[in-house]
C-alpha cells in the first residue's frame, strides 16, 4: 500500500513546487509592473492597483483624523475581504474593498465599489465602537465586519502593519513602484488628493510625517497620475529607477513631476 500512494504523492509534491516555482519567477520578471513597501518585519509586494488602493485606504483614514492602528485594521480587514482589489460581487450582495453589502445597510452598489466612500464608510462604523482602540486588529476588523471567521484577519496584521507604518509617513521612503505601465489619460493630482487626503496643496513645505504619508500616497498612484518623479526632504523617487535616491540636503519640501504630454 505504501508504494502505491508514494507515487502520486511524489507527483504532487512536484507539482506543486513546478507551480510555485513559475508563480516566483513571473513575480520577479523585469519589466513587469509592481510595487514594494519596507520597512517592517517583512517586505510587501503588492501590484499596482493594490499599492494604490491601499494609499486610498490610508489617504482617507489620516483626512478623518484617523489614528495609525485604524489604518492598520483597516488594510488587514481589505486584504482578508478582497485581496486589495475593488471586486465587483462576492458573497450574496457583498462588492468592493471591504466586501460591504448594500443590504446590510452599507450604501448603495456604487457607493460600496467606491474605495473612498467604502474607506470612509468603514472608518465611520469604526468611530461608533468605544472600545476599538483597545483590541487588537483582528477583533477590531472582526467588531465592524461580523465575519464567520473573525480570527482570519490576524493571518494580515504583519503586512498590514508595514503598510500603514509607510503610508502613514512614520517609515520615511518606504514605497516604491517600478516598471509603472504608462497612463494616456492621467487623473488630475490636486482633484484626487482633495478627495483622499482632504487636502490639495502638496507641493511646497511639509511637516516630516504628513510629508512622507504625501510622497508614498503620491508614488502608489503614480501611474494613475502618470508621474515621472517624486521628491520630499532631500529624497527622490523615479518612475524610471522604481526606487527612492538621495538628491539634495533636508528640507522639508515636497514636489511632484509629470510626464509630459507625448513624451
Amino acid at each position: 500500500m505504501r508504494r502505491l500512494w508514494r507515487g502520486p504523492v511524489l507527483a504532487l509534491v512536484l507539482l506543486l513546487a513546478a507551480v510555485t516555482g513559475i508563480y516566483v519567477l513571473v513575480r520577479s520578471i523585469p519589466g513587469t509592473p509592481g510595487c514594494t513597501v519596507t520597512g517592517g518585519s517583512r517586505d510587501v509586494t503588492l501590484s499596482v492597483e493594490q499599492a494604490g488602493n491601499a494609499a486610498t485606504i490610508a489617504g482617507v483614514g489620516a483626512a478623518m483624523g484617523m489614528p495609525d492602528h485604524a489604518v492598520t485594521v483597516a488594510l488587514a480587514t481589505v486584504l482578508q475581504e478582497s485581496g486589495l482589489r475593488n471586486l465587483p460581487g462576492g458573497d450574496r450582495d457583498s462588492a468592493g474593498l471591504f466586501q460591504q453589502r448594500p443590504s446590510q445597510d452599507w450604501g448603495t452598489y456604487e457607493q460600496v465599489t467606491d474605495p473612498v466612500y467604502a474607506s470612509q464608510a468603514f472608518y465611520r462604523k469604526l468611530r461608533t465602537e468605544p472600545d476599538w482602540p483597545t483590541l487588537d486588529v483582528a477583533d477590531a476588523a472582526q467588531l465592524i465586519q461580523r465575519s464567520f471567521d473573525g480570527s482570519l484577519y490576524a493571518q494580515w496584521e504583519p503586512q498590514a502593519t508595514t503598510m500603514a507604518a509607510a503610508l502613514t509617513g512614520q517609515n520615511g521612503p518606504a514605497l516604491t513602484c517600478h516598471d509603472l505601465p504608462a497612463t494616456t489619460a492621467p487623473d488630475d493630482v490636486a482633484t484626487v488628493a482633495a478627495r483622499e487626503l482632504g487636502t490639495a496643496e502638496l507641493s511646497g513645505p511639509q511637516d516630516g510625517v504628513r510629508g512622507w504619508e504625501i510622497a508614498n500616497w503620491l508614488v502608489a498612484h503614480g501611474a494613475r497620475f502618470g508621474l515621472e518623479r517624486v521628491t520630499f526632504d532631500g529624497w527622490s523617487w523615479t518612475a524610471e529607477s522604481g526606487e527612492w535616491a538621495s538628491s539634495g540636503p533636508e528640507d522639508g519640501r515636497l514636489s511632484l513631476q509629470r510626464a509630459q504630454a507625448g513624451g
